[in-house]
């Protein structure tokens, strides 16, 4: 390339024009992702606006004399792991991959903070425009990276989903956090000890292990946003140290979206963000063993024989996706039984809760997968007026966000949380493996209501049967 045109493209107004550009793909990606029908658009969108400001990020000046060699290796490092495991990955699995990605952005800028420290020598304390934010990139992105290893872990089943208490835990944590918050101001007001640095991403890391690991499978939806929106300000601060104008708005843009994500979720399950952070809700229990229930209920099984008849005979269908839906990979069966009671006249309809599954807008996902119109998944609050006048209400593979003691049982754990008012409908057919408790580890009272047929069996196979019977009838 000729002088003049390195000279342009080096140009300061033209690296400003490429990060306007690559904010403003940002943001329609992001307003894109809202309906299912656009997301797939939204994500490539934003994925080109990231690629410019990668771009932009490489042609700064201030970049001569770096090793490109090094930069272009862990680009292709990154690619080579990222693109297989992105395309890989089940829809089951997507919340743990969710996490892990999110981690490795926290990790990241952990690490950005350490090689910027060692950099400038160590000496933080003479320009606190650039200190505060790195030493603030430093503590969150280390609690972001190793929380959400543990989350990870979680969902994945490596580590328990039961919570996991720590005697004196909030205590403990407090005196992590005040470790971390000490050696910063440490570094602040003049140290150069690259000790002291690491001593916040060790503190760091251990209070965000410890920190989510009290936490229950339940509710890991909220750690997941939480987590991204901690990611998304720690490198928010990078970018703010760094001078990096695209770190700046991206990280502004990660950290507000999880921000107000979390606190959708935490009002879905009727729950403080303090609450879900500093309790234990959410564990796992022995299945329920036997026919009856705790209050002598008795369950009455059902075959895809019956369920057909039943839902012939319905005029309003409705159905009630889980994670369970989800293990079973039962979503475009799904939409072929639907198919097949719409060709009879039969309306079908989509109850979806915030956090059914194990990420805010799991089923969502799934169904628009499968083909599902968007006109028919409806949210929790104007679904449940309707169950009332609903023949038959078909539960997939979902437990907690049905379960009515939610609303009678002051005792419960659950007890506030809003729950899809299932029981009201006229007829309820459940589909699940067996009696086991879900993530709450807590009997549902649904499952042996009058009302109520079980059965049991793979979601996707007992799906499958009742569309093949009802194409006999």
């Amino acid at each position: 390339m000729s002088a003049a045109g390195t000279a342009f493209f080096q140009d300061v107004d033209f690296i400003t024009a490429a990060y306007i550009v690559a904010f403003g793909m940002f943001i329609s990606g992001l307003a894109k992702l809202t309906s299912p029908t656009t997301a797939v658009q939204g994500n490539k969108i934003a994925a080109v606006g990231m690629g410019v400001a990668v771009v932009a990020t490489l042609l700064n000046p201030a970049l001569d004399g770096a090793d490109f060699a090094l930069i272009a290796v862990g680009l292709a490092i990154g690619t080579v792991i990222g693109v297989p495991a992105a395309r890989n990955v089940k829809m089951t699995a997507m919340p743990q991959m969710v996490a892990l990605f999110n981690g490795v952005g926290g990790g990241a800028v952990a690490l950005i903070a350490w090689a910027e420290f060692r950099g400038v020598g160590g000496d933080l304390g003479s320009e606190l425009d650039v200190g505060i934010p790195l030493v603030f990139a430093a503590i969150v992105g280390s609690i972001s990276f190793w929380g959400s290893n543990i989350a990870f872990g979680k969902l994945q089943g490596l580590i328990s989903g039961s919570p996991v208490k720590i005697p004196a835990g909030l205590f403990v944590n407090i005196g992590l956090l005040a470790i971390a918050i000490g050696a910063g101001v440490a570094i602040l007001l003049g140290s150069t000890s690259e000790g002291l640095f690491v001593l916040i991403l060790v503190a760091s890391a251990v209070l965000g292990n410890l920190a989510v690991l009290p936490i229950g499978g339940a509710d890991m939806p909220v750690v997941i946003s939480t987590l991204n929106a901690f990611t998304g300000l720690s490198a928010a601060a990078a970018g703010i140290a760094l001078n990096n104008y695209a770190l700046i708005v991206a990280g502004m843009i990660v950290g507000a979206s999880g921000t107000i994500l979390t606190d959708q979720m935490a009002k879905a399950m009727n729950r403080s963000i303090g609450s879900v952070l500093l309790g234990g809700f959410g564990g796992e229990a022995p299945a329920v063993e036997g026919g009856t229930s705790e209050t002598g209920g008795t369950v009455r099984s059902t075959s895809a024989a019956d369920v057909a008849i039943l839902l012939a005979y319905a005029r309003q269908v409705v159905v009630v996706p889980g994670y369970g839906m989800a293990v079973a990979q039962a979503q475009h069966t799904v939409r072929e039984m639907a198919k097949a009671l719409e060709k009879k006249g039969i309306e079908v309809k989509y109850a979806i809760h915030p956090v059914a599954g194990r990420m805010p807008g799991h089923m969502n996902v799934l169904l628009a997968e499968a083909d599902v119109p968007y006109d028919q998944l409806r949210e929790m609050d104007d679904i449940n007026p309707e169950f009332g006048r609903t023949d038959v209400s078909l539960v997939i593979g979902a437990n907690d966000v049905t379960n009515p003691d939610a609303r009678m049982k002051a005792d419960s754990p659950i007890y506030g949380m809003p729950i899809l008012n299932v029981d009201e409908s006229k007829q309820i057919i459940v589909l699940k493996r067996s009696m086991a408790s879900g993530f709450a580890g807590i009997e549902n009272p649904l499952f042996y209501n009058d009302k109520t047929q079980m059965l049991f069996g793979d979601a996707k196979a007992s799906v499958a049967e009742i569309t093949s019977e009802l194409g006999q009838l």
